[in-house]
């Protein structure tokens, strides 16, 4: 009897066991065909946008009047955004497609400048046409790559997952279509680097650029970049630090440190001249929360403060599962500086630093003179929508669209439960910007 019993409880451990298997290799199989159809998915519609990008040059070309010119030209900006978010959702690992990224973040910045131009009294010179001819010249220079690479994946029925593992067991792909096609195409786009942008343009390494002329000349010794990434750290000492070199763009140091105590790694960069900290991260396991949100951001304060970042104001605070992100501004004369920020990463289990990020803090800090507004606050907030009920304002000044500092009144404001930042132009009263904040997010028990 009791053998029989075995028998049968064994049966169904074995049936259940079956089971349970044939479900996760099932679920595999889900999230393995939704991975594949994401990255297909991507590609093309890259290869798609990169089509009307073409066809959309084209045409505008041979426009000359502001009522086709101006959405013409604002239609080729959302189409080389839509382009440049879908090479990043692609698994092209150490594929280099920086000319390739560099010309549609140039070109998306031209047609943007252009498009919001008074066409009628800055009309496109002769010049700005050429310049169109040759951006779509290299425009149908990569569409026509990726027509050739999306027609080879398509004959060999390639798959993206296939070339996702291709990169991580090796580091150099040896032979494979899509890369190829990749680089090709990156290739063939270099010359549009030498193309003349304008006055005024933001370039993909503009911050690179101004940080060097900011920074100190003397360039720190890695014995010193040690000490100094220890100290951001909170470490006197490890057992392993790494320093090495940065390549292209912006002399810099990145750093690995182990920490066993802690069971944790860091990863920093910092410049080169100057030694000035850009990022830094801690990755370790994050444990239950035990302390508040608003403790979490008295200890990212006092770290800037440790570090020489004065007179920073906490301006928003998220919070995601046990950590907390706090983002500070510089404060002058009770203007808050947006272009001078900070953001701060707060592991709410033991209060330690976890994540920094400060280059925008680095490329904009200066010395300002800061002019009075033309405007009072009652004067702004009459700009405003009437059905927006006014939480709170403040003077601040930020970055327009045009890459500008503006001086502007923020408010914040709630319409249907939903909450908005607007920046009034705190000269002549002008809408600046309109962003909608984002809400908090849950924290999950799945206890």
């Amino acid at each position: 009897m009791i053998r029989n019993v075995i028998i049968g409880l064994l049966a169904v451990a074995v049936i259940a066991t079956g089971y349970w298997g044939f479900q996760e290799q099932q679920q595999s199989q889900i999230l393995t065909v939704q991975a594949e159809n994401s990255y297909q998915r991507a590609f093309h519609e890259l290869a798609y946008h990169i089509d009307q990008i073409e066809d959309q040059l084209g045409a505008t070309i041979a426009m000359n009047t502001r009522r086709q010119l101006t959405p013409s030209l604002a239609e080729v900006w959302r189409l080389t955004s839509l382009a440049s978010e879908e090479i990043g959702q692609l698994p092209l690992g150490i594929v280099d497609l920086s000319k390739t990224e560099e010309f549609l973040h140039h070109l998306g910045t031209f047609s943007y400048k252009t498009s919001i131009r008074d066409l009628d009294k800055e009309p496109l010179t002769d010049e700005e046409y050429e310049k169109l001819e040759k951006l779509h010249d290299y425009s149908k220079t990569i569409k026509n790559d990726l027509r050739k690479t999306q027609a080879m994946t398509l004959k060999k029925d390639m798959r993206w997952l296939d070339l996702n593992k291709e990169f991580q067991a090796q580091d150099e792909p040896l032979d494979n279509a899509i890369v190829d096609g990749f680089r090709t195409m990156d290739e063939h786009v270099k010359g549009a680097s030498e193309v003349e942008w304008g006055p005024g343009m933001v370039i993909r390494n503009d911050h690179e650029k101004k940080l060097e002329k900011r920074l100190e000349k003397r360039k720190i010794t890695e014995e010193e970049a040690k000490e100094i990434a220890l100290s951001y750290v909170d470490m006197e000492q490890a057992t392993d630090v790494i320093v090495s070199e940065t390549g292209d763009g912006l002399d810099m140091y990145s750093v690995i440190i182990d920490d066993p105590e802690r069971q944790a790694h860091y990863y920093l960069d910092m410049t080169q001249q100057g030694g000035h900290p850009i990022w830094f991260l801690q990755e370790r396991q994050i444990n239950e929360q035990n302390m508040s949100l608003n403790e979490a951001s008295n200890k990212a304060q006092e770290f800037l403060e440790e570090h020489d970042k004065e007179n920073m104001q906490l301006v928003d605070s998220k919070q995601y599962d046990s950590i907390g992100v706090f983002e500070f501004v510089y404060l002058e004369d009770n203007v808050r500086v947006y272009p001078d920020r900070i953001k701060v990463e707060v592991a709410l289990d033991e209060g330690d630093i976890i994540g920094y990020e400060a280059m925008s803090y680095l490329v904009n800090h200066h010395d300002r003179d800061l002019e009075e507004p033309e405007l009072t606050a009652d004067e702004a907030r009459e700009r405003l929508n009437p059905r927006l009920e006014v939480m709170e304002d403040h003077i601040a000044l930020i970055q327009n669209d045009l890459g500008e500092e503006v001086l502007c009144y923020e408010f914040f404001g709630v319409i249907n439960d939903e909450t908005y930042r607007i920046y009034i132009n705190a000269e002549d009263g002008e809408e600046e910007k309109v962003e909608k904040m984002q809400e908090a997010e849950p924290v999950y028990d799945f206890d």
